[in-house]
């Protein structure tokens, strides 16, 4: 279990990786992009940073990929935004829970379907 101060320290570099790729990232292959979560390590030296595209899948690995080659910029910025000593490390990983939320909608539909049709 996360202790506050490091939900906070999450929720601090949400929303400073967001801003930092709303406004100083230039490259337009990132799109539209939102962060849905940050995960921290206990020792704060990785975070794994969800991420979320507008549009289908190819778009979504382009704005991936986009992201991986800013990381080194996007580093750099955050940590002359937070006031700890390491930044951490980061990683982008595409956020797959809003899929499997429609997924899990469409199967409930789908049951509840039958048993009206029966």
């Amino acid at each position: 279990m996360k202790s506050v101060k490091e939900k906070r320290l999450e929720g601090i570099i949400r929303k400073d990786i967001s801003d930092i790729i709303q406004f100083e990232v230039k490259d337009a292959d990132v799109g539209f992009v939102t962060i849905t979560d940050v995960d921290v390590s206990a020792d704060h030296s990785y975070a794994k940073v969800y991420v979320t595209f507008l549009g289908k899948q190819a778009r979504a690995e382009a704005g991936l990929k986009a992201l991986n080659r800013a990381k080194g910029f996007i580093r750099s910025e955050l940590a002359q935004r937070l006031a700890i000593r390491r930044t951490p490390e980061l990683t982008f990983v595409i956020d797959e829970t809003e899929e499997h939320g429609r997924h899990i909608d469409e199967l409930i539909a789908s049951i509840h379907k039958d048993d009206t049709e029966e």
